[in-house]
């Protein structure tokens, strides 16, 4: 009977043993089966994330695609291209009209041809992408400055293309450029020269500041293409080669950039390794005949910008 009893005891303590190694056996897999998918899911992430930051270096555009997916963009940039755009500008609108010949009675020189669309936003976007890209700016920063120039054209009736052109050769698009001579900002202007189109936004000290410096920038460009009769000659003036024989080939690398940046506008595929050699060597026109020099202002209007050094 006590032997029955224990061989019974035994086998139900055997049989609990092996109940419960097995079900250690069990769980033990499930666990390594739940590792072994955890590390394979990450693996499989890792390589997409990996896959997406390629795609994001080659396509920037990808990464303001996915900020705007995002519920934490913010809701409002520094300059939006919203507040700044041209509205009523057609995609193909910012083109520059032929310029009159000196002495013509129309006061139009490279002005913006307006038409019924509603906006410029895939221009101005093609445009910043392109710009991006080609000197190594981040997006953001790029669109606020195109965002400033097709704002700042709109304001005056010039042509944003050609301003973003001379910004690129002038600077780099670096707003805190300065040359030796002095000339400072997005589009290297002489602020001890034109100090007067600075008095009513800041003075002289606001010359760093990137949207005065591209508004001041452009009215003087604008200013020195109607006198000129030209774009070319009003480049030539522009940085400040406008009593000597050459610019060094400085309207030619303004140029050839305007002409790419019209292209990338249209939709046209552009290299953005594309070298800055610029137009061929463009025929300058004769200057106007010498302004009266008996007022302070308009020895301010000849007096050039003296920058064609920094070249």
């Amino acid at each position: 009977m006590l032997h029955s009893m224990t061989t019974a005891m035994h086998r139900v303590a055997n049989q609990s043993a092996g109940q419960t190694i097995a079900g250690a056996v069990a769980v033990r897999g499930n666990v390594r089966r739940m590792a072994a998918t955890a590390r394979h899911g990450l693996t499989v992430l890792g390589v997409f994330a990996i896959a997406t930051l390629v795609m994001m270096f080659f396509k920037p555009e990808l990464a303001d695609r996915l900020q705007a997916l995002s519920p934490f963009s913010p809701a409002v940039a520094a300059i939006s291209p919203d507040s700044l755009q041209l509205g009523g500008l057609s995609e193909n609108a910012v083109t520059a009209t032929a310029v009159p010949a000196v002495g013509s009675d129309t006061d139009k020189v490279t002005v913006i041809t307006r038409s019924a669309a509603p906006s410029t936003d895939l221009q101005q976007q093609r445009v910043t992408q392109w710009l991006s890209k080609r000197y190594r700016v981040a997006n953001d920063a790029t669109n606020m400055l195109v965002s400033a120039a097709y704002s700042t054209a709109r304001d005056i009736n010039f042509d944003p293309l050609l301003i973003l052109a001379v910004m690129a050769i002038e600077s780099r698009f670096n707003p805190f450029a300065e040359s030796p001579v002095g000339a400072q900002g997005l589009m290297q202007i002489m602020s001890k020269v034109h100090h007067d189109k600075f008095m009513e936004m800041g003075g002289p000290r606001s010359a760093l500041n990137p949207v005065v410096n591209i508004k001041v920038g452009a009215m003087i460009l604008k200013e020195y293409v109607k006198s000129g009769g030209s774009i070319e000659a009003g480049l030539k003036r522009y940085v400040g080669a406008a009593d000597m024989e050459s610019d060094d080939g400085y309207g030619a690398k303004v140029l050839g950039e305007y002409d790419r940046l019209k292209a990338v506008a249209a939709g046209k595929r552009v290299s953005t390794f594309a070298p800055m050699l610029g137009r061929a060597a463009p025929r300058i026109e004769p200057l106007p005949k010498p302004i009266d020099h008996t007022t302070v202002e308009s020895e301010q209007a000849v007096q050039p910008d003296a920058k064609l050094a920094t070249i």
